[in-house]
């Protein structure tokens, strides 16, 4: 079920159970600010999800609350995972919802990293 992508932050969703190793995870990359693993539920050949183990809900929250520092580290394991799951000749999406209109379902912040085949196109055109 969609959720709103807003604070306050839920210390009950699945992502922060597995980082607490409440739940396990087959984990691809972690360091002190990020978690990399398999989506257990894949939408392509390739599917990983990248969270910061910080509490934050959303894309916005995280941009607007992480020092920057972090925000700049997450993004490059992003691309790290990506490359280490040999993805850059063949290539890969990068995805993160946000809100309701979004389709986010879990109030982490979290990016999917898609690959292993052809995604074809993301949304179909719209005539205006």
């Amino acid at each position: 079920m969609p959720v709103s992508g807003l604070p306050p932050y839920d210390k009950s969703n699945i992502f922060a159970r597995i980082l607490r190793g409440e739940i396990p995870a087959t984990k691809i990359y972690e360091d002190e600010h990020v978690l990399a693993f398999h989506d257990i539920a894949p939408q392509a050949p390739v599917h990983a999800l990248v969270i910061p183990k910080g509490e934050y809900v959303s894309l916005a929250d995280f941009a607007a609350t992480a020092p920057a520092e972090v925000i700049a580290g997450f993004w490059r394991i992003v691309a790290q995972v990506a490359k280490d799951l040999t993805l850059e000749v063949s290539g890969y999406r990068v995805l993160t919802n946000m809100g309701v209109h979004g389709h986010q379902e879990v109030p982490h912040f979290h990016v999917h990293i898609f690959g292993g085949r052809p995604l074809g196109r993301m949304m179909p055109r719209t005539d205006d």
